[in-house]
């Protein structure tokens, strides 16, 4: 080698083009995605992930304008409810019941395409903290993570905490159909449908005046009021209620889109900057009405956009939304937790480095996770 010639080396240099190829791994049918509504589901992990990382980005981004983000998971909740609650009320429709035999092929649907994830990284969980690889208390762990009976009346810390919002969802899942299915012997399908809404909107509001004399600071609000099943069935409900709307209503669902986005916006962040703590009456209670409302609003404008015009920004935004719950289970346990365990940035310069690692870990380990295992699994759900 000559004197001064420096020679690259792709192997231990990286290549900005090439760190992130493992995105090709995924191949993605567009024509049968909604654009908007993956835009949607991007927006919420990306929240999330934020939320998540912050304390390995310090002040990197204290030039920016101080603005408060919306809260991933209601947008994940409305989202959730608004798809499923689609299904749903179109194969009433179409098939003129909802037996037994529809109401198991419901959860065996939804069921293969969430618990093999939520398992896998329960275990992985378990390894972690076992080897003190992340903090953790395994005496937090108990049967109840099994069934999702963990946050079910109250809330629970120490342990694979991000699980709250999937009992939240795998429970509204069973009530939902459990309710149609008994409703609809009764009364005819419209009625039927929209009685197990307001049900699922109506009690769990209920059930927060009723245990809002408790006194919490902010830490025990979001545990006992903000991440239990019982409290908060209702943000996924404004999901399917905006489905309903949507099937019953469409003409004003689609003309109405743009005023019920600003309507959504300024309900969310009339909420975000109302003066409110933790133990006033309306923060226990109809806040997270307005925010889940708000939320739903949105869903309008996304589910219009039904593809994108710039390639890259696109396709990007499609591949995030694929493997947002991979991204979901693992940015907290498996890298951010090992990152605040072991790797705790003193210097700007640590910053910026684990910060992007942080983002990289997240996306790669998502990525094969989806790949190898969550889209196998989902493609078997299909043969049975």
């Amino acid at each position: 080698m000559k004197k001064g010639k420096v020679v690259r080396n792709d192997s231990l240099f990286l290549d900005p083009f090439r760190t992130f190829e493992f995105m090709k791994l995924i191949q993605v049918d567009y024509s049968n995605r909604v654009y908007g509504l993956d835009f949607f589901r991007a927006t919420a992990i990306i929240l999330v992930v934020l939320g998540h990382g912050s304390f390995l980005a310090g002040n990197l981004f204290s030039f920016l304008p101080s603005i408060p983000l919306i809260d991933g998971v209601e947008l994940f909740f409305v989202l959730s409810g608004f798809l499923i609650g689609s299904m749903l009320i179109k194969n009433i429709e179409k098939t003129e019941k909802f037996g037994i035999s529809e109401l198991f092929t419901f959860l065996k649907r939804r069921w293969f395409r969430t618990l093999p994830n939520y398992y896998l990284i329960l275990g992985v969980n378990v390894l972690l903290v076992k080897f003190a690889i992340i903090s953790g208390d395994l005496k937090q762990c108990t049967w109840e993570f099994l069934f999702f009976l963990q946050n079910f009346a109250t809330g629970f810390t120490d342990f694979f905490w991000e699980s709250w919002s999937l009992s939240i969802e795998e429970w509204f899942y069973i009530f939902l159909p459990v309710f149609l299915f008994i409703f609809l012997r009764f009364i005819p399908k419209r009625t039927a449908i929209l009685l197990s809404i307001l049900l699922l909107l109506i009690v769990p509001v209920i059930y927060r005046i009723s245990i809002s004399e408790q006194e919490v600071d902010g830490f025990w609000w979001d545990v006992h009021f903000r991440k239990v099943v019982l409290t908060r069935l209702d943000a996924i409900g404004y999901g399917v209620l905006m489905a309903y709307v949507k099937f019953y209503h469409g003409s004003f669902f689609s003309k109405a889109r743009n005023w019920l986005f600003l309507l959504g916006l300024a309900l969310i962040y009339l909420n975000i900057y109302l003066p409110k703590q933790p133990n006033d009456f309306y923060s226990k209670t109809f806040y997270f009405c307005v925010t889940s409302f708000g939320a739903s609003l949105l869903l309008a404008k996304a589910d219009s956009i039904k593809n994108f015009r710039f390639q890259a920004i696109g396709r990007f935004v499609t591949y995030i939304s694929v493997i947002s719950y991979a991204m979901y289970l693992v940015n907290l346990s498996l890298v951010a937790s090992v990152f605040a365990k072991n790797f705790i940035p003193d210097r700007r310069l640590e910053n910026a480095l684990y910060y992007s690692l942080f983002w990289f870990f997240t996306l790669f380990i998502s990525t094969l996770i989806y790949k190898f295992y969550e889209k196998p699994i989902t493609d078997l759900r299909d043969k049975l």
